[in-house]
């Protein structure tokens, strides 16, 4: 069983930065043949010998196993709860294991806010799938894609290149998280030090205390916290710091120097540099601004 549908874009469609030609959903039992029937011209293809499209995929296993292949990798298993990418100009092949039974969504695009994704190595050739795990939100994602395709509203390809880009964020996250909890309830620990951070934003205490504090050596936690956040946790708490000096330039009439020291700055010249290196101008300035 196939559910699919084909989509068109104008060239203002593509100013959006992201375009979505197809988007569909497959089901094929164990002893029936596969690619299943009915896909549009380009997207058909013998799995022994495979294709290039001049698109990318995201498809998503909800059910079964199989086999990936590119020009980049080889014989990569694949198993339900799974997420493969298909590049423009990569060749690729999969297909189901045989006496399995497949299900799957997929969905098709194109557009520099992928090619920026692909030129800043946050997706790569070389890792083409991302174990994700069963996902309700992933599932709903794809459903409304589908729904979204066949209604055409007004500024469709708008709302698909929103879905687009947050199946493509979910995936990232999904697999970040279930490699650190393979770790040992590291997630925890980090959401525990992100809340404490944020709880401690004008007090004195330091990350390293508060490595201490979930039992963790400064070096490990600093290390898991920047895998996990992208930040070290000296750099996250100063800049939620900053955040919260905006706030207080914004709506109270404390002095600069006031600031500075309530929010455990070394000095108000040291407040004064780091404020401008992250937003752009002198707290005066930002003051005046907003007022």
């Amino acid at each position: 069983m196939q559910d699919s549908k084909y989509l068109v874009a104008n060239d203002r469609d593509a100013q959006w930065g992201l375009v979505v030609n197809t988007v569909g959903y497959d089901e094929v039992g164990p002893d029936e043949p596969y690619p299943t029937k009915g896909h549009g011209d380009g997207y058909y293809f013998d799995p022994e010998r495979g294709r290039i499209l001049d698109e990318y995929q995201m498809l998503y296993l909800v059910e079964g196993e199989g086999v990936f292949s590119s020009r980049h990798v080889t014989d990569v298993p694949i198993k339900a709860g799974d997420i493969f990418l298909l590049f423009p100009g990569e060749w690729h092949t999969y297909h189901p294991l045989p006496g399995t039974f497949w299900k799957s969504y997929w969905i098709g695009y194109k557009g520099r806010n992928m090619d920026d994704r692909l030129k800043y190595n946050f997706l790569s050739l070389e890792k083409p799938i991302y174990h994700v795990g069963f996902s309700n939100d992933i599932v709903h994602l794809y459903k409304s894609a589908i729904e979204t395709a066949k209604e055409e509203p007004a500024h469709m390809q708008q709302i698909l290149a929103g879905i687009t880009n947050n199946l493509i964020g979910l995936m990232y996250s999904l697999e970040r998280n279930m490699e650190l909890s393979r770790k040992g309830g590291y997630v925890d620990m980090i959401n525990r030090a992100r809340l404490r951070i944020r709880e401690g934003v004008e007090s004195k205490i330091t990350v390293q205390e508060i490595a201490a504090e979930l039992g963790s050596s400064y070096s490990n936690f600093r290390k898991l916290f920047k895998e996990y956040t992208g930040l070290s946790p000296a750099f996250y708490q100063q800049d939620l710091k900053l955040q919260r000096a905006k706030e207080l330039l914004s709506t109270t009439d404390m002095s600069i120097k006031e600031i500075a020291y309530r929010l455990n700055f070394d000095s108000p010249d040291y407040f004064s540099s780091k404020f401008k290196t992250k937003i752009g101008c002198k707290p005066s300035e930002y003051r005046s601004r907003m007022r």
